[in-house]
């Protein structure tokens, strides 16, 4: 037989496993909310935020004199104890759930209750010298603690995104510079388009990841306006004086964020626009890493029947059926992850419209989808840069024939002969498979000294020197 203890609340008793550092509104909320199966201790960021909270909370409280040394010691040290990875295992509630954040709050409330009862020498439930409520909760409500917890937890999870975002960037600077004298050909609308170097196209890849860094950092800092102290609605009941202040300074204390207390917390309390933006900026992440993900792919194509620019370090073999076949399943999983993104993008739409009044009641779905696009993207990106692009060979010949034989070289004839007749060479080249240069010199457009000049890799690059060899278009 499991040992119990008797809990209650405002709906009457409940039996709660003694060794159980969670309480009744637990409890309740684990019989309400059996939804995704996933608990809120799924979220390591999330819990180190409400830890955070709490402990912050806790010191302002005694400074103002309505927390006594005591039990203040026995909170920190129980929130300092969590915030290390300890109890993990006792945050249980649905990350899912009604209730605008509530049973996340309470769980985190009664945990940190129940654990520094025991570091006071006392049985858990206890709640007469320890209160989840009265002391853990002091000056607070759910609707100032959860979302400030969960600025914090997004801070965090961001720079971890920001941190692998530019180990992939790096891995693609790399690469370019590795190809930067490989010439290839361009390509727009999927056609035949004008030459360019490998490297030039490896670059942008990296470029567009810079970019989206800033975009991430900017969101980030939205997220440094708090309001903790707004309590209920955002008019501070039950909070002392002075409170918010002091609680965001130890905040800053705590998480070296400069974390800003809102201007306004009603304001703050009711709109989730950080949240909105930030999401923003994932899927314009997730989109642009899909569709570098996309070019990958069509690059790799082949190995015999596809455009074979590039081979991607082969990582599995590729079918149950097809012997030596080889995926490109790393870039297929970023491309996967990207759809996700997309998706949570859409909830957290919703969710924050859905909002009524002074709260938004969908915060708790709003975490869920901001911490896994954050998280997911983190991951995606480091294992696409560890297995995939440092491993990139390229195919130099390949690129290279195709670039002479290309019908794309005729615009660079457009200024010495004009559109029209350089429009003649490339529709009797592509009809009677030859390439430009014969085709030139043989209707007396140009002599093959003057293809020569022209069609140097430094004119078709229109960059002078960007290569340090060769190639003999014009033969």
């Amino acid at each position: 037989m499991v040992e119990m203890r008797t809990e209650y609340d405002l709906l009457g008793t409940k039996d709660i496993p003694a060794d159980a550092y969670w309480g009744v509104h637990t409890a309740r909320a684990m019989e309400n909310f059996q939804v995704t199966g996933v608990p809120i201790g799924h979220y390591s960021h999330l819990i180190r935020g409400l830890m955070f909270v709490k402990e912050a909370a806790a010191c302002a409280n005694h400074e103002l004199g309505l927390l006594d040394a005591e039990r203040l010691t026995a909170i920190v040290q129980a929130c300092q104890e969590i915030r290390g990875g300890a109890l993990r295992e006792q945050f249980v509630v649905d990350v899912i759930q009604g209730g605008a954040g509530t049973s996340t709050n309470m769980n985190a409330n009664e945990v940190v209750a129940n654990r520094a009862l025991e570091l006071l020498g006392s049985r858990k439930g206890n709640y007469a010298r320890l209160n989840a409520n009265d002391h853990v909760n002091l000056s607070q409500s759910t609707n100032d603690a959860y979302p400030t917890a969960l600025n914090i937890a997004l801070i965090e999870a961001a720079d971890e995104l920001e941190s692998a975002m530019e180990e992939l960037q790096q891995s693609f600077e790399r690469k370019a510079q590795a190809f930067r004298d490989f010439l290839k050909i361009g390509r727009t609308q999927l056609q035949d388009a004008v030459p360019m170097t490998l490297g030039q196209e490896f670059h942008t890849f990296a470029v567009m990841l810079g970019e989206d860094r800033a975009r991430l950092i900017e969101s980030s800092a939205l997220l440094h306006e708090i309001n903790l102290g707004a309590t209920a609605i955002g008019t501070g009941l039950n909070a002392p004086t002075n409170y918010a202040e002091r609680a965001c300074a130890h905040l800053v204390r705590l998480t070296g964020r400069p974390l800003v207390t809102a201007s306004d917390l009603i304001e703050a309390t009711q709109d989730p626009g950080a949240f909105v933006h930030l999401s923003g900026v994932l899927k314009r992440i997730a989109i642009k890493l899909s569709k570098t993900c996309n070019d990958l792919r069509l690059l790799s194509s082949g190995p015999r029947a596809g455009l074979g620019e590039i081979s991607l370090p082969p990582m599995q073999a590729g079918s149950s059926i097809m012997p030596g076949k080889v995926n490109p399943v790393i870039p297929e999983m970023v491309n996967q992850v990207a759809f996700v993104v997309i998706g949570n993008d859409m909830t957290i739409t919703m969710a924050a419209e859905g909002g009524q009044l002074q709260l938004n009641a969908f915060e708790p779905v709003i975490a869920r989808s901001l911490l896994d696009s954050l998280l997911s993207l983190a991951a995606a990106c480091r294992t696409l840069a560890d297995r995939c692009v440092d491993g990139i060979t390229a195919h130099e010949q390949v690129m290279a024939h195709r670039v002479k034989e290309s019908i794309g070289l005729a615009t660079a004839l457009n200024p010495f002969i004009g559109y029209q007749a350089a429009t003649q060479i490339a529709k009797e080249a592509l009809a009677t498979n030859r390439n430009i240069v014969e085709v030139a010199i043989e209707g007396g457009f140009l002599t093959s000294a003057e293809l020569a000049d022209i069609l140097t890799p430094e004119r078709l690059l229109n960059q002078p020197a960007i290569i340090t060899h060769k190639s003999d278009l014009a033969q």
